[in-house]
């Protein structure tokens, strides 16, 4: 299997949002966003038809889900470090040096947030928070340590309750790091967020009256 920007997105995602069959052979790809669904079908260049799954918690909410058999692409995960039955499980997973950014982008749109307040405690105080989250500790403490050697950005890992571990970055590192993951404007990424990340960034711009950080879509 080939390294490319799009490939290691697509991982990203399939890290988060992914699952493996115990088939061998067979990979899902859920998400509540149909564009999301759409870019990873387009960047693995599938011909599968988007399916409709409900929650089994309440059958009201429901999610675009895509599956597919290949072999080789589910060896070629089973290389990297991904597994059936990941969710508590995941460790380190093998990406390129240079792809890193674009698999922290597939993993922030996939399981990842971001979101802003102003902070009443303090005059034109605005806040912003970047996190990532998974089951496995093992797995965010990986990513706390990449994203360290990459970017120089520490964040904090906090354990959620219902068994979630979030990385968290506050608004001086999260600056930084979606600098890095929106380094241009034709990354594969997932709108709904990426227009909230600019919304913040556009506020933030307005105060220290500088250019945006992140470059706005085409």
């Amino acid at each position: 299997m080939r390294w490319s920007r799009g490939i290691a997105y697509a991982v990203g995602l399939i890290t988060t949002d992914g699952s493996l069959s115990i088939d061998g052979r067979h990979i899902n790809l859920t998400s509540k966003d149909l564009d999301q669904i759409q870019t990873f079908i387009k960047i693995l260049n599938l011909k599968n038809k988007i399916g409709l799954k409900y929650s089994s918690y309440t059958h009201e909410k429901k999610y675009y889900q895509v599956q597919f058999g290949n072999v080789k692409f589910y060896r070629f995960l089973l290389s990297i470090g991904l597994t059936p039955h990941k969710t508590k499980t995941l460790g380190s997973i093998k990406i390129p040096d240079r792809y890193f950014a674009d698999f922290l982008r597939g993993h922030l749109d996939g399981d990842g947030y971001t979101y802003s307040y102003w902070d009443k405690r303090w005059k034109s105080s605005f806040m912003m928070y970047t996190g990532f989250l998974s089951a496995s500790e093992n797995h965010i403490e990986w990513l706390q340590k990449e994203i360290k050697r990459f970017f120089g950005l520490s964040g904090a890992i906090k354990f959620e309750g219902k068994s979630t571990f979030s990385l968290k970055f506050a608004k001086r590192e999260s600056l930084i790091l979606v600098g890095k993951m929106y380094y241009n404007k034709k990354v594969p990424c997932l709108k709904r967020k990426y227009f909230k990340i600019q919304a913040c960034l556009d506020i933030i711009s307005k105060q220290a009256e500088v250019g945006k950080l992140v470059y706005p879509l085409p």
